[in-house]
């Protein structure tokens, strides 16, 4: 009935332009315009994430929109920190100097946010 390997997700922004400079130039992501007026990332084995503007009726997410696996999280922290990327804390998690929470049970992680407010995150492989 559904076809999984044409399922995509989504998320909105209040500007686009913003949105675009920000994952593809701070993020250094394959953004591309798409034909209904929105964005499309590239991700993970082909797969798409669309950007769509709401403007003013935009709200941020209130959970983490995407995650970026990486080999080492120290490293992504610092070279996102260069780019002028802040680092969220959050109470009841035990985080370090560079908002590196390193909970015994799951990866090491961090959470930013993008221009628009929404959650994304690294985390160690």
């Amino acid at each position: 009935m559904l076809d999984h390997t044409k399922a995509f997700g989504g998320f909105s922004v209040d500007d686009l332009a913003t949105a675009k400079t920000f994952y593809g130039d701070t993020l250094g992501l394959p953004v591309a315009d798409h034909e209904m007026g929105l964005l499309a990332l590239t991700i993970a084995d082909g797969g798409r994430v669309l950007i769509y503007p709401k403007g003013e009726h935009h709200v941020p997410a209130t959970f983490t929109v995407l995650n970026f696996p990486v080999p080492d999280v120290d490293a992504a922290v610092r070279e996102l920190a260069s780019r002028g990327i802040e680092f969220l804390r959050y109470d009841g998690f035990d985080q370090d100097e560079n908002g590196i929470s390193r909970a015994p049970h799951g990866p090491a992680l961090a959470w930013f946010t993008d221009p628009a407010g929404n959650i994304l995150s690294v985390l160690e492989e």
